[in-house]
């Protein structure tokens, strides 16, 4: 019976341990895809800014031509 307890004590440590490296590994890849996703944010909003610029330059071409 202790040794059953035992052994079931040592599979549960076993277990904590794998899902402990587990959510590690979970934790920095969810910080590496924040920072991946901040930086595209970034970048839409640089796209977007120069698009709208063209945009604007394109219709005051289009008002004085």
């Amino acid at each position: 019976m202790l040794d059953r307890v035992q052994q079931r004590i040592g599979e549960l440590i076993a277990r904590l341990d794998q899902l402990e490296q587990e959510n590690n590994s979970l934790r920095a890849r969810q910080e590496t895809l924040v920072a991946e996703r901040a930086t595209l944010v970034q970048r839409n909003e640089e796209a977007r800014s120069r698009v709208e610029a063209m945009i604007e330059r394109l219709k005051t071409l289009e008002n004085t031509g």
